[in-house]
């Protein structure tokens, strides 16, 4: 097997239309890509080129004679994917892009949202001639869930913000940050300013347990968690206190990476882009347990074989399952049939495997998957002192995998319950929503109002589809949206050369002051890499605003400077 995808496969989808012979799959056209846990190629039609490793934005993709030791179960993975191929073309169909036809003029779009999605639209739109971007984010600095979702010790996983950086260097590129659109500028007023906008806003809101004690203090979602993990400004400076027993509702893969960052040695996240608060406090961490803990069984278990896999190689952490598996009957009549999916039955024998290994007993942290139990209450006077759990059998009914409570709950102790069960998106106003799904209307990213496209509106990413896919799976979707948006300034809908870049952003500088800009942005991420070569770290993330504004101000001073220098 000449070359194999790794745990850190984004999904966007390059290496598909960069391989000679249709070796990787899914492809964007194919059923399943969109939910696909990542890329897999056949070892079988691999002719070894490489130019899959080129294509690679995460740096995912290996030649099996370098893979580490952790790295050698993906052999396995790729091949199991391929296990039954089925007829494909010689090569994956390629994209075909409507050409855009703006009669000489420069059609100027806003982008909402600086994350993955709003950065895969700006390069959509880029590829086009005269299109000016500017990406707009209501934080002072880019990149959304990479820079303040992806766990620090997944540095692999970071490396497509080198992608972005190309992004950024487009000659039609521009950014606006620290500019809520809603708050700080209504919908309309930008509107006026540019010809088009694209929300890529994500789904920023934590799906709740909804169970009496969640409010307590000791009870936080997910995304503060990870925000103040990683520095994000608006949950950097809170105060997470670490007790000896942690427990995580829900086993997605944030689970995973929360439950790993606790049991990790801090020696090790060191050197990461961790934020400062976040390394102090687990150096005087307490945590030995962190329990996850799930409704239904290991068939349902919603984190990806790849982070599975690589979790429990860690030889400085102890994975165990305990409890029973709560496989339901319809998955063993599929095992015992031989019709279970490969990947499904590949991760299933993974907890198997955690679940059969013996107790070390030693004093390594330990992660442990609990199955079968759903959330019934947070206890304690004034902070969480315990969870209360009811037990579960798992069957299949109606199609569906229930959990159904069998009488018998459980009690673990703890001061400190995370909430890892999803996310949703946030009502933008005036924009519908669909509170139901989470997203705002659309037809192929064209947002619908009372059964009419609005104008000049669109949207991409989880805004759009809802919490599902990764990093890359933003590509293809980006591609959709601005396909519609081309389409529609082709045949007239939409009207171009009303405005100019300079006009937006003097109303936004006009209107909200301290606007951050590409310039400033380069300037955050150079004083972030300097403060972090100075410890031997990759960065030290600038997590306080007035610290951002003190150099956005720096910057701005120095420009002003220069511009005053005499001409020789």
């Amino acid at each position: 097997m000449p070359h194999v995808v790794t745990r850190s496969c984004c999904g966007d989808a390059s290496c598909v239309y960069a391989c000679p012979v249709n070796c990787i799959h899914p492809t964007p056209d194919e059923p399943g890509f969109a939910t696909a846990e990542m890329l897999y190629i056949d070892p079988a039609s691999c002719v070894d080129c490489g130019a899959c490793v080129s294509a690679c934005p995460v740096g995912a993709i290996k030649h099996h004679t370098k893979l580490t030791d952790a790295e050698l179960p993906f052999l396995e993975i790729n091949r199991l994917f391929h296990a039954d191929p089925a007829p494909r073309p010689t090569q994956a169909p390629t994209p075909v892009h409507e050409p855009l036809r703006t009669g000489g003029a420069t059609l100027r779009v806003a982008v909402v949202g600086a994350g993955p999605a709003g950065l895969y639209a700006a390069d959509e739109l880029l590829k086009h001639d005269a299109v000016e971007v500017t990406v707009i984010d209501r934080l002072p600095t880019p990149h959304g869930l990479v820079r303040a979702g992806v766990a620090p010790d997944h540095p692999d996983t970071k490396a497509v913000a080198k992608l972005f950086a190309k992004i950024e260097e487009q000659p039609g590129f521009s950014y606006a940050l620290g500019v809520e659109v809603g708050t700080d500028v209504t919908h309309e007023a930008l509107l006026r300013h540019c010809d088009a906008i694209v929300y890529a806003t994500g789904a920023s809101a934590d799906a709740r347990l909804g169970i009496p004690g969640e409010e307590l203090p000791g009870s936080h979602p997910a995304t503060s968690f990870v925000g103040w993990i990683n520095g994000h400004p608006e949950h950097a400076g809170a105060e997470v206190s670490l007790p000896d027993r942690v427990v995580i509702v829900g086993n997605g893969n944030v689970a995973l990476d929360i439950a790993r960052l606790l049991a990790t040695d801090p020696g090790r996240l060191a050197p990461t882009d961790i934020s400062d608060r976040a390394l102090s406090a687990l150096r005087a961490s307490r945590v030995r347990e962190i329990d996850i803990v799930a409704r239904r069984g290991v068939a349902q278990a919603a984190c990806t074989l790849p982070e599975l896999t690589s979790l429990a190689q860690r030889e400085d952490l102890v994975v165990a399952v305990e409890g029973d598996l709560h496989l339901d009957d319809e998955t063993e009549r599929a095992r015992r049939g031989g019709l279970l999916d490969p990947l499904v039955e590949h991760k299933i024998a993974a907890f198997e495997r955690l679940a059969a290994r013996p107790d070390p007993g030693d004093d390594r942290p330990r992660i442990v998957f609990r199955f079968g139990l759903t959330p019934l209450e947070l206890q304690g006077v004034g902070q969480v002192e315990r969870i209360v759990l009811s037990e579960n059998s798992v069957r299949h009914i109606d199609g569906r995998v229930t959990a159904e409570p069998t009488g018998e709950q459980l009690s673990i102790e703890t001061s400190l319950v995370l909430r890892s069960v999803g996310y949703r998106g946030v009502r933008l106003a005036d924009l519908p929503f669909d509170p139901v799904s989470g997203t705002v209307p659309h037809e192929a990213g064209r947002v619908r109002h009372d059964d009419a496209v609005a104008r000049r509106t669109y949207v991409t990413g989880w805004i759009k589809r809802g919490p599902s896919g990764y990093i890359g799976t933003n590509k293809t979707d980006a591609q959709e949206t601005v396909a519609s948006l081309v389409a529609d300034v082709n045949a007239g809908r939409v009207q171009v050369g009303g405005s100019s870049r300079e006009r937006l952003t003097a109303f936004l500088t006009r209107t909200i002051p301290g606007v951050v800009d590409l310039r400033t942005w380069r300037a955050i991420e150079r004083f972030e890499r300097a403060r972090g070569a100075a410890v031997q770290r990759s960065r030290r993330k600038i997590a306080e605003p007035e610290l951002i504004a003190a150099v956005a101000e720096r910057v701005g001073r120095v420009a002003e400077m220069r511009s005053r220098r005499p001409v020789r």
